[in-house]
């Protein structure tokens, strides 16, 4: 029987059922973000979130009836209990004479942080994950080089254009947020380095090489860190999926040859009872 609650917990339609609840309890919750709305529609949203709130809680009964103690292995399972009980907490009547249910109304929306089991869903949004965590080393010493280059620039900027633009260049943290501005290429020319110009006619020497080295060579790397993760940890995903495929070709064919070594020994044992 528990491995029959199992394969239904496995199965791609409980799975479904539940990935559905989860999009469109995510879906009900903005709605109820939106003011104005009558008694009705507040009454009706909130019926509905109870209904989907049972449902989690019966997901988390029949995994528990299925898997037992082993339920509690998955990260994403203490995950469901933490905030299914957040939201029952919250819901209670006795709740409301206390300050904390503001505080509880907020953790009550973490609800939403459930969408995020499609990435356990989806094999597409899984390789992506992968690789970004595969590449977290990499990017680590992506951003330490990206730091010193802040560093270089920014005493460079303080000691040339800090009395003049104290806002942006006063001191090394003002420069090295402005510069973080520059790298983002948001209203860089017309907001920063145009007005330096006015001051300083030769200040596009020292904006255009750092735009260069920040924005178009070092993100370029990251982009290409994390392109080449996506690659490796896609053909790693491919070949295990070969080796699976394989595997299963194989014990379909064990199981076939069984099949056929049966017949033949019932074959056998029919001849020699009728030889008898």
């Amino acid at each position: 029987m528990i491995k029959g609650l199992q394969k239904i917990v496995d199965g791609k339609v409980f799975q479904g059922i539940i990935l559905f609840v989860i999009v469109f309890n995510s879906v009900i919750m903005g709605v109820e973000t939106i003011r104005n709305l009558s008694d009705g529609a507040v009454s009706v949203l909130a019926t509905i979130n109870t209904v989907c709130l049972w449902i989690f809680i019966i997901e988390i009964i029949v995994k528990l009836l299925a898997y037992g103690l082993a339920y509690f292995k998955d990260p994403w399972n203490w995950f469901d209990i933490i905030i299914v009980g957040v939201s029952m907490a919250s819901g209670l009547a006795f709740m409301s004479a206390f300050r904390a249910v503001r505080v509880l109304r907020v953790l009550k929306s973490l609800k939403a942080l459930r969408g995020t089991k499609l990435i356990g869903s989806v094999k597409h949004l899984q390789v992506i994950i992968n690789a970004i965590v595969k590449s977290i080393p990499s990017i680590l010493w992506t951003g330490i080089l990206l730091i010193l280059i802040y560093y270089i620039f920014a005493l460079i900027g303080v000691n040339l254009f800090g009395e003049t633009f104290p806002d942006w260049f006063g001191t090394i943290g003002k420069a090295m947020y402005t510069l973080f501005q520059v790298m983002t290429l948001e209203s860089w020319s017309m907001g920063i380095s145009r007005p330096v110009m006015e001051a300083f006619p030769y200040a596009w020497a020292y904006f255009v090489p750092y735009v260069l080295l920040s924005s178009f060579v070092v993100m370029n790397v990251v982009v290409g860190i994390v392109v080449n993760s996506i690659s490796e940890v896609t053909a790693e995903s491919n070949a295990e999926d070969k080796v699976e495929a394989s595997s299963e070709v194989s014990r379909t064919e064990l199981l076939e040859e069984m099949r056929a070594l049966k017949e033949q020994l019932d074959r056998m044992e029919k001849a020699m009872a009728q030889g008898k």
